[in-house]
């Protein structure tokens, strides 16, 4: 384990302090390193009544940890920043037909944006967070690395932070696996040592998602077709779908079709229907390219053709590619093999062994099979 010392005696760090374990352990491992540490809690959604949001209960929480930690903790409210940044974004996104994911901008305009800004002028020369994420002196600046854990590396949420954010903030989880991270909370009297981890993002929560969205976009239902044009159903408007989903689409079995479960493989927006097909694996399902805009470097730039990794969503395993930069920012990123439901929307983060060399939002995917030949 490496927390680094802090650079003088009176060096303050300001800890995003969630209400979690892992923020917690963090807040724990550099006070133990020297730091002078300081809680933030940041409140992201405006809707705090909402019952499928937790963030009362989680402040309750960070309140527990730094009274017992004997650290001061501030809370802010970014709801503003969240719905003009983050939240604004993710509608636009799934009105186009595309879908988001909200954690990679939050993390860079929020939490390594105005909280970062916010640390400095609490005095810190340091933010620090609970993810599972290695940052790496490296010759060319701060890189950024898979964490120890692979089953909780959150580098792939973290790659569109500017690295110039990364040189001043402090990881202490990316060499510990979390049942470490459990164990120590435990030891030290944490009373969130057992708290379960969060899944989502707040504003959307364990609640049903389609009417969520329902709430905020206005969309035409239309006709589910077969790849060769059957008449299926009826959806009930394209954003509340993404490619490669089976629930939802009340399909049910069909006369002169196999007893297959049916997945989304296509939006025809010009059409307003939804394409489906049978099978998990069907062709139509996988690309064997994709191209991706504004691609966001957090290693020295390549010109030329480059052998990496990529994930095209935050729990995929590495897969072997070649990127290939265009002179208009974008990246063209040829797979050695097939890909899964490559999504427009969600991202595309390359890596280098460890390191993760940056990314960009997937824009359009290259099928491995055209819809005609499929069907």
């Amino acid at each position: 384990m490496s927390v680094p010392a802090p650079p003088s005696s009176s060096a303050r760090v300001i800890v995003g302090l969630s209400g979690g374990v892992d923020s917690a352990v963090a807040a724990l491992l550099l006070l133990q390193s020297g730091w002078h540490v300081q809680g933030l809690f940041m409140s992201n959604w405006a809707e705090d009544d909402d019952a499928y949001c937790t963030a009362a209960q989680d402040f309750q929480d960070a309140r527990a940890v730094a009274a017992e930690l004997r650290i001061p903790l501030h809370r802010v409210s970014f709801a503003r920043e969240y719905r003009e940044r983050v939240f604004a974004y993710f509608l636009r996104e799934h009105a186009a037909g595309r879908t988001p994911n909200p954690d990679v901008l939050c993390n860079r305009e929020i939490k390594f944006g105005v909280a970062l800004s916010w640390a400095g002028r609490l005095g810190a020369s340091h933010f620090a967070t609970g993810h599972y994420a290695r940052l790496v002196e490296a010759p060319d600046g701060a890189a950024l690395c898979k964490a120890r854990d692979s089953a909780k590396d959150q580098s792939y949420f973290l790659h569109a932070v500017p690295r110039a954010q990364l040189a001043r903030t402090l990881m202490p989880l990316g060499e510990l696996h979390k049942r470490e991270v459990r164990e120590m909370a435990r030891r030290a009297g944490l009373p969130v040592f057992d708290k379960p981890d969060s899944t989502g993002i707040c504003f959307i929560g364990e609640r049903p998602f389609r009417e969520f969205l329902g709430r905020f976009l206005s969309a035409a239902a239309g006709p589910i077709e077969s790849a060769d044009g059957e008449r299926l159903g009826v959806h009930q408007g394209l954003p509340f779908y993404t490619l490669g989903q089976r629930s939802g689409l009340h399909i049910g079995g069909r006369s002169g079709h196999p007893e297959q479960p049916w997945y989304v493989a296509a939006k025809d927006a010009a059409r307003n229907t939804l394409v489906v097909v049978q099978g998990h694996d069907h062709p139509l399902l996988s690309s064997s390219a994709l191209t991706a805009g504004a691609w966001h470097w957090l290693a020295p730039v390549r010109h030329e053709l480059t052998p990496c990794s990529v994930k095209v969503r935050y729990r995929q395993s590495d897969q072997s590619a070649q990127l290939g930069p265009g002179t208009d920012g974008r990246m063209h990123i040829v797979f050695a093999e097939p890909q899964r439901a490559v999504t427009p929307g969600q991202y595309a983060v390359a890596y280098e062994g460890e390191r993760c060399l940056g990314g960009g939002v997937i824009e359009s995917v290259t099928p491995a099979l055209s819809q005609r030949a499929a069907a």
